[in-house]
This record gives C-alpha cells, sequence and structure tokens, in this order.
C-alpha cells in the first residue's frame, strides 16, 4: 500500500513539475511580449507547442485563409473537461434545441476572439499572454469552464500590418506621433486579403474566414463571446456594458451580465489606476458584428476596446503626453479576457440556465448548423 501511495505522490509531483515547467510566451519567441510584434506563424508556433506539452489544452485548425495562413481555435479547460469535450459541446447544444438532448450542461462556454482587424495588432499578442495564464496560475477557473480562444480571426492583414511595421520603423521605436511608423499607408492591416472588414461580416459570411468561423462558431453556439479591438490612441479602455439603445431581443439578463463583467473589469482596473469608460459608444444593434451576431445568438456578446489602432506601433506619445506601448495594450486585454472567464467560472450554473431560457422564449429552431 505505501509503495503505491509513493509510486501516485511521484507521479502527481512529476506532472505538477511539467506543468509549471510550460514556457511563457516570451521564453518560447524569444523577447518580452511587446518588445516587438509576433508574425503569425510564430503565433501558432506557440499555441502548438501549448497544446502539444499539456493535456487540458486542445488546438483545432478551422480553415485557412486567401493566403493559405491556418485558422485555429484552442479549447483550454481542465483535462476531463477535454476528455469530455464533445459531450460538453453536444448537451450544450441540445438547450437551443437545435439538436435532441437531455440539456444537462452545467460549463460555461467562453469563447474569446482576436484581431479581426488586422492593425489592431495588441489582440494577439494578449491572446499568448490569457492562454498561459489560464494554464499556469488560473486553472480552478477551468474546472467549470471552456474557454474557446481565438488568437487571430485575421491573419492576412495581421502579418501584412506587421510586415509594414518591421519595414519602416526606427530602433529604438519613435513616440512622435509624426514618425512614419505611426503614418500606416494605404490599405493597412486593417481588412482582409480581399480588403474586406470581417467585423462586417458575422451574418453576411461572405469571406472565408467568416464562412469556417460562423460553422465552428454554429456547433458550440458559446455563453460568452468577446471581440478584442484596439481604437484611437487618446482613448480609455472600453469594455461593457454596451451603449443604449438595445435591440429588443436582448433579454434582460444579457443586458444585466454585461454590467456585473464590467463591474468585474473594473475591480482589477481601479486596482492598477488603468482608466476606462463604459455605455458611450458600441451599441448592439447592428446584426453582423463579433459582439451583435453572438447577442442574437443568446450569448453575452461584447467589443473590448483598447487604445491604440495600427497607429500606435510599439510604442507613441498621446495628446495627453503619455506613453502608450504595445506591452500596455497587451496587458490590458489579458486582464479583461481573464476577467471575463473568472466571472464566467463563478456563474457557470446560472450561464445555463438563461441561455437555455433564451431559447426557449425565441423560435430559433430553424437554425442550420451542420455537424
Amino acid at each position: 500500500m505505501k509503495i503505491k501511495v509513493t509510486l501516485l505522490l511521484l507521479v502527481l509531483f512529476a506532472g505538477t513539475l511539467y506543468s509549471q515547467s510550460i514556457q511563457s510566451p516570451s521564453e518560447f519567441l524569444g523577447y518580452e511580449i511587446g518588445a516587438r510584434f509576433t508574425r503569425h506563424h510564430k503565433v501558432v508556433a506557440y499555441f502548438k507547442y501549448v497544446s502539444t506539452a499539456l493535456k487540458n489544452v486542445k488546438l483545432e485548425k478551422y480553415g485557412e485563409t486567401n493566403e493559405h495562413r491556418p485558422l485555429y481555435v484552442t479549447y483550454i479547460s481542465s483535462q476531463e473537461n477535454i476528455i469530455n469535450l464533445e459531450n460538453i459541446r453536444k448537451e450544450n447544444l441540445s438547450q437551443t434545441g437545435i439538436i435532441a438532448g437531455n440539456a444537462t450542461n452545467k460549463k460555461a462556454i467562453v469563447w474569446l476572439s482576436y484581431n479581426v482587424h488586422g492593425n489592431e495588432a495588441s489582440s494577439t499578442e494578449a491572446a499568448m499572454l490569457t492562454l498561459y495564464e489560464l494554464v499556469t496560475n488560473k486553472k480552478a477557473w477551468l474546472e467549470n469552464t471552456v474557454v474557446i480562444l481565438d488568437p487571430c480571426i485575421n491573419p492576412d492583414g495581421r502579418d501584412r500590418y506587421v510586415n509594414w511595421f518591421n519595414q519602416v520603423k526606427s530602433t529604438p521605436y519613435n513616440i512622435d506621433q509624426n514618425a512614419k511608423e505611426h503614418s500606416e499607408p494605404w490599405p493597412g492591416g486593417r481588412p482582409n486579403h480581399y480588403l474586406f472588414d470581417l467585423n462586417r461580416d458575422w451574418a453576411w459570411v461572405t469571406q472565408v474566414e467568416s464562412q469556417k468561423r460562423i460553422a465552428i462558431y454554429n456547433k458550440w453556439m458559446p455563453h460568452i463571446h468577446v471581440d478584442f479591438h484596439e481604437q484611437g490612441i487618446n482613448n480609455p479602455y472600453y469594455f461593457a456594458p454596451a451603449a443604449e439603445p438595445f435591440h429588443e431581443i436582448i433579454t434582460d439578463w444579457q443586458r444585466d451580465f454585461q454590467t456585473q463583467i464590467g463591474k468585474n473589469h473594473a475591480r482589477y482596473f481601479d486596482k492598477e489606476g488603468w482608466l476606462y469608460f463604459t455605455k458611450e459608444s458600441f451599441d448592439l444593434l447592428y446584426p453582423s458584428y463579433g459582439d451583435t451576431y453572438p447577442t442574437y445568438m443568446g450569448a453575452i456578446g461584447m467589443t473590448y476596446e483598447q487604445a491604440g489602432h495600427g497607429r500606435a506601433g510599439l510604442g507613441i506619445q498621446t495628446d495627453a503626453g503619455e506613453i502608450l506601448t504595445l506591452k500596455d495594450r497587451a496587458i490590458h486585454h489579458m486582464t479583461t479576457g481573464l476577467s471575463t472567464v473568472e466571472i464566467s467560472s463563478k456563474h457557470a450554473e446560472k450561464l445555463n440556465i438563461e441561455f437555455k431560457k433564451f431559447f426557449e422564449n425565441f423560435n430559433f429552431k430553424s437554425i442550420k448548423v451542420t455537424f
């Protein structure tokens, strides 16, 4: 008996050491996040590395861009949940009435989408940080939560922006707003290969990236969806709740939980002295944004906006005289991403109850989903 216990302890200890030895993004890439923009293939390499090293992370290729860059989602949860991932998916989907089932899912399903606009590039850097934090320091949240993380919706646009920036940047970076590295030429990295804005394509799915993404999104129908963006360099961070008026299909629960999420973010931002705003802009009316489409599909759909955009580069001086760096931008996005997972984990049961109610109140059984 003592031998069995000793062996079990050794296995557990070895597993703990292995998980603790996982490389951070900076260790894997060879530079600190924020020191440079990471090319898409290196982002993919890091996600492959983590999914290979850990049993509670699963990587799935869901498509390919027009320029043949791969599109991936990453599932992050407990090892038990990853083993049971398909059952969790089906149980959740049965809550919508799209497929038959017992509708007994109790796991929160949180989908985090990064870099739909290619030159809003801090979010993909944040995606790597968020992955690392979830699998090292925030594993308790994953016991009742499945996080689906798409590190880069628009890799063609992102690499277009990153390639241009690397060609014109100064070393060290120039914080003067008039410097060439802060004046991105047309067409910029915002759109995809065909210069289409993918954040206007969720409902219409005219682009290959959208077609492949919506197919896998509709197979999961998450409870929470966050679309990470960037805005002008002088703006504070924006997070939910969204601006009024709200579309009539949006339930009181969806509105209320947005506010709860915003308050959780505010707690972290207040602690650090980071500025933010809510409600003033970014409404939930047009159906083809990355916040509204999920909202109309029963989720809590939200846009998070960090100052920066294609103008900020690695660092820029704002009109207020402050220095806005890529590192700051990535950390802010990581913070709201982790905060979203945290509060979703705390309210996993309620999320499922209200998600099911959404589809009981409206007739959505005509939605066509391919399995």
